[in-house]
């Protein structure tokens, strides 16, 4: 009975190392990794130059780590004419495929050893100089210039595309860092790394987890890191100096042993773990216990020979995933890929319980209540800061306006990594237009520290209310209207001469209807009943004696008549 208790405790120990066993693997230099892809910075130049005969020149300056990586080979088939320089630093073997228009030169003690299946007069040997500089001048006398300067490290497989392989600018060679992935005129394959996956997967866990490890012995860089996934979490371990510089922010989770900047918001993290060891199985392991996860998606190891390295998350080989997302249209988005991702919701009630359907007609005199959310970045908590919102008019005639808004009350438990505010919308009751684009800027912010986090937008259909339009008065012009204005009229007429003739009687002088004065003595008024005054016959003093004979004559003539 002991006997089987042994047996089966011994069984268990054997099932239980395997199980931790097939969450670790060993990493194989030349692996291709699918998701993760590293390009290195390296001296180089990409100049216009071209020669007389129309043949470019071109240097590639070769470097492998280990001698079991120094195989790679050259297919220059569909090139332009060119004059190709080829330079080693170690032993190195190649596999070449040129067309009639490539010349190619290697030194005569060169490192390099050269296989073709066709056997052609296009290789040459020269006695040039090893170092970079030096051997830009010689190329320079040699052929009069230099069309590119490319250092690999590394090589598989190099391609010609065809296409012309000189850049629009300078014609001088200068030498400094460059990504070489860059230059389109050929397609480089190279290995940077040492990757491997465990057997099992998950199939149903959407999240993947990605090792990244730079070992002790590598010299400390600045890696660049961009996340082109969606629902990732990264494990970054390097030596101590190490900084890693997120370039975009799509990724979820990370952790890292050194410290993270993420220069959109401008800020530092701090080292969030501590792992000395490099050893493979160690970080995976740590990985696995950072993040809770039962297995990992990807591991690899990068050994660096320059200060400035960068660092890709893809999948290359999803085309399924990447039609759906060229044909899916979503109406929220926002315009710097490069930013966190932020979504912006509607509703049409404070509550903020019905998301409003992107097709829903809001009217005018209504006001709408918005959420802006996105991602927590790590063990971060970035707050939302809405700066502006305006709308713009999507017709032929470009129309934009302000919307001012008001921030509504928004607890951490009930919209985590989001804010929300109001919109009134009531300065858009003139305009014709109907369909708007509404767009708010942010910031995001960590502490007292803030950076620009790019700008959300959303569709909105804007209705115009129904107003009632306001009540005229109605005039009646009917016959008994008509009689009962003229009546009116007429007792005001009658009351007005009743209360002059009060007065008249009342004074005995008519004030407001005596002829002889100033006011009443009009043409065409009728005579006064009032018995009219005798002029007088004294003669004022301005008149003269003329004038005064003259009325004298005249009043007397009528006298001696009528005797």
């Amino acid at each position: 009975m002991e006997g089987h208790a042994a047996l089966f405790a011994l069984l268990l120990c054997i099932s239980a190392a395997a199980s931790a066993s097939s969450q670790t693997c060993v990493p194989k230099q030349g692996n291709d990794n699918p998701w993760v892809h590293v390009t290195e910075e390296l001296i180089g130049c990409w100049t216009s130059f071209v020669r007389q005969d129309n043949a470019e020149v071109h240097i590639l300056s070769l470097n492998f780590a280990t001698p079991d990586s120094n195989m790679f080979s050259l297919e220059m088939n569909n090139t332009k004419p060119m004059n190709l320089i080829l330079t080693s630093r170690v032993k190195s073997f190649a596999l070449h495929n040129l067309n009639t228009d490539v010349k190619l030169y290697v030194k005569n003690d060169s490192n390099i050893t050269l296989y073709s299946n066709v056997h052609n007069n296009n290789v040459y040997k020269r006695d040039f100089p090893s170092e970079d500089e030096e051997l830009v001048k010689w190329a320079s006398q040699e052929f009069g210039g230099v069309t590119s300067f490319t250092t690999i490290r590394n090589l598989i497989k190099l391609t010609s595309t065809g296409t012309n392989g000189t850049k629009p600018g300078s014609s001088i060679c200068t030498l400094r860092n460059e990504d070489a992935s860059k230059k389109d005129f050929m397609k480089i394959k190279y290995t940077l790394s040492s990757s491997c996956s465990p057997p099992q997967q998950n199939p149903n866990d959407e999240t993947e987890l990605h090792i990244i490890n730079i070992p002790e012995s590598a010299i400390p860089c600045n890696v660049s890191v961009r996340v082109d996934t969606q629902k990732t979490s990264l494990f970054l371990r390097g030596p101590q100096g190490t900084t890693w510089t997120f370039i975009n922010l799509l990724h979820t989770h990370f952790g890292s042993n050194n410290d993270i900047l993420l220069p959109t918001i401008k800020h530092r993290i701090a080292p969030s773990i501590t792992l000395n060891s490099d050893n493979a199985g160690d970080v995976q392991r740590k990985a696995l216990d950072y993040f809770k996860a039962s297995t990992f998606t990807s591991y690899t190891e990068v050994r660096p020979e320059s200060s400035m390295i960068l660092l890709v998350l893809k999948r290359e080989d999803n085309s399924e995933a990447k039609e759906t997302a060229a044909t899916t249209v979503t109406p929220i988005t926002t315009d710097a890929t490069h930013q966190m991702p932020l979504l912006m919701q509607l509703y049409t009630s404070p509550d903020y319980q019905s998301p409003m359907d992107p097709n829903t007609r809001v009217p005018s005199n209504k006001r709408i209540y918005a959420e802006i959310s996105g991602h927590t970045f790590g063990d971060i908590v970035l707050t939302i800061k809405v700066i502006s919102c305006f709308v713009r008019s999507t017709g032929s005639c470009s129309v934009v306006k302000e919307l001012p808004f008001m921030p509504e009350a928004c607890s951490a438990n009930s919209c985590p990594n989001s804010t929300r505010l109001s919109f009134s919308l009531d300065q858009l009751q003139e305009l014709t237009t109907t369909t708007w684009d509404l767009e708010c800027s942010v910031k995001l912010c960590y502490s007292e520290k803030c950076g620009d986090g790019g700008r959300v937008k959303r569709n909105l259909e804007v209705t115009q209310p129904c107003l009632q339009p306001p009540t005229q008065p109605c005039i009646d012009f009917s016959l008994p209207g008509v009689l009962g204005i003229a009546f009116g009229g007429f007792l005001i007429g009658v009351l007005l001469i009743g209360a002059l003739w009060f007065i008249k009687i009342k004074t005995g002088y008519p004030t407001g209807l005596d002829i002889s004065s100033t006011a009443a003595n009009l043409t065409g008024c009728p005579c006064s009943g009032a018995k009219r005054q005798p002029v007088s016959n004294n003669p004022s003093p301005s008149e003269n004696s003329s004038a005064n004979a003259s009325i004298g004559s005249t009043q007397s003539t009528p006298t001696s008549s009528m005797a």
